[in-house]
């Protein structure tokens, strides 16, 4: 993992113009490179004005990047929840099911536990999307209610679990 750079936004628009990508997203792949860019601008706005932001997710043995991953400041309300790190991952469709988003969430959990010192993490995920909300069980966090966001119906996790 590393920090998204200008030159992903070839394989951000790659990722985010998939409509299987989008499913659960608010079906709204992207159209246009200058979209993936901006992506990436905001992403790394995040980096100057939080101390993070998603990470890309480069495959170890080909460098190929494969999607994005880790933790996100929420400096705007979702549910009536606001200021916390939200943990999450997107990935292209041929690395789906490989244990990727485990392994990166994994490690964006223990990057705001130990380097960020934070005590409260937040994940979330399309009632539908199982394989997400799987990772986000997995990864310790607990199941804390459904909500909508955007429209759509979503469960929320949150770490610490509840006692």
């Amino acid at each position: 993992m590393r920090d998204l750079e200008p030159m992903d936004a070839e394989d951000i628009f790659r990722m985010d113009s998939d409509a299987d990508v989008h499913r659960y997203i608010g079906n709204r792949p992207l159209q246009h490179i200058e979209e993936a860019i901006r992506v990436v601008e905001i992403i790394r706005k995040q980096y100057v004005d939080y101390g993070i932001g998603r990470w890309a997710v480069i495959e170890k043995t080909k460098g190929d990047f494969i999607g994005w991953g880790g933790l996100k400041w929420m400096d705007f309300e979702a549910n009536g929840h606001i200021h916390y790190y939200d943990v999450g991952y997107r990935f292209m469709p041929q690395y789906w099911g490989r244990g990727y988003a485990t392994e990166v969430a994994t490690a964006a959990v223990a990057y705001g536990l130990n380097s960020l010192k934070t005590t409260k993490i937040n994940g979330m995920a399309h009632v539908d999307n199982i394989a997400s909300r799987k990772v986000l069980e997995k990864i310790g966090l607990q199941f804390s209610g459904l909500f909508d966001y955007e429209d759509e119906p979503h469960a929320r996790y949150a770490y610490p679990p509840r006692g």
